[in-house]
């Protein structure tokens, strides 16, 4: 076990700092604080990065951290760490590690007892969310399913039964090809399409699977995809039913509670309702 107070310690620190998702406004003055005391930026692109830190005039070295470089580019921040230095960790936009690398990295970094620290900041997922018109109470954060089809139908498969709202980042390339799938596997749900985030072009389109899959085609951007999750049915019951349920109950030899109990266990209903209607009755 490992603790670490973020605060108290003295210790070089990994900072993860969220970016704007679109608009560069989107930043925290925390976030900008911390891009200006690090030492050392690690970014999933330096060229994206240099775009933020020059709107804010910030000056710091740049490390290129990404999926593909992490067996060199995890020695090289943890070697800063050593050297007592901190570095902050960027993804081109929102979280690091959220459908961006970087797991690794925090992985190696507690593993020598280093602090790691998250900022808040912004999250398409949650963007969309909270505007999208379903449920926020459970979710479930997918990110991106597979590009291929059959793989896609087969983790959707996995999905079907949740009863959680489901999020998932789409590419506009796929996104007529992932809601297809969709259809076919969840079925005609209710959804929102999120895309271009906080930019001038953010568009929410609400409705049925099988309506917004015939507009999503022609859309561009990055793209967020809620949808409801397995709807729960509610069970019914018939009060008729339940109240001659009791009477055959209590002709087999049962007391009228233990009977109205039985009855209500059985068929999924109120046993207090059940007790308030069967003493109306008789």
């Amino acid at each position: 076990m490992k603790i670490t107070k973020s605060f108290d310690e003295k210790k070089p620190t990994l900072y993860l700092v969220p970016t704007p998702i679109g608009n560069l406004k989107e930043i925290t003055s925390r976030a900008l604080e911390v891009l200006n005391t690090v030492d050392v930026i690690a970014a999933e692109d330096t060229r994206n990065t240099k775009k933020l830190l020059m709107a804010y005039n910030i000056q710091k070295p740049l490390i290129s951290h990404h999926e593909h470089n992490q067996a060199t580019s995890i020695p090289q921040i943890l070697n800063h760490l050593h050297n007592n230095d901190s570095v902050a960790v960027v993804s081109d936009a929102g979280y690091p590690l959220v459908s961006d690398p970087g797991a690794n990295l925090v992985k190696e970094v507690i593993k020598e007892d280093y602090a790691v620290v998250s900022l808040s900041g912004a999250n398409a997922a949650m963007n969309a969310l909270v505007a999208s018109g379903l449920s926020c109470v459970h979710y479930l954060f997918y990110g991106f399913l597979e590009n291929k089809s059959s793989k896609r139908k087969k983790q959707l498969d996995e999905l079907k039964d949740f009863p959680y709202t489901l999020i998932f980042y789409e590419a506009p390339h796929r996104i007529e090809s992932m809601l297809q799938d969709v259809l076919e596997v969840l079925g005609d749900r209710n959804m929102c399409l999120a895309r271009e985030l906080t930019k001038l072009h953010e568009e929410y389109i609400r409705g049925t699977v099988s309506e917004v899959v015939q507009v999503a085609k022609d859309k561009k951007g990055e793209m967020v995809v809620i949808i409801e999750g397995k709807p729960i049915k509610e069970e019914t019951f018939d009060m008729k039913t339940a109240i001659e349920k009791v009477d055959e109950y209590i002709k087999r030899g049962l007391k009228t509670k233990e009977a109205i109990k039985k009855a209500a266990t059985e068929l999924g209903c109120s046993k207090n309702e059940l007790y308030d209607e069967y003493h109306k009755s008789h």
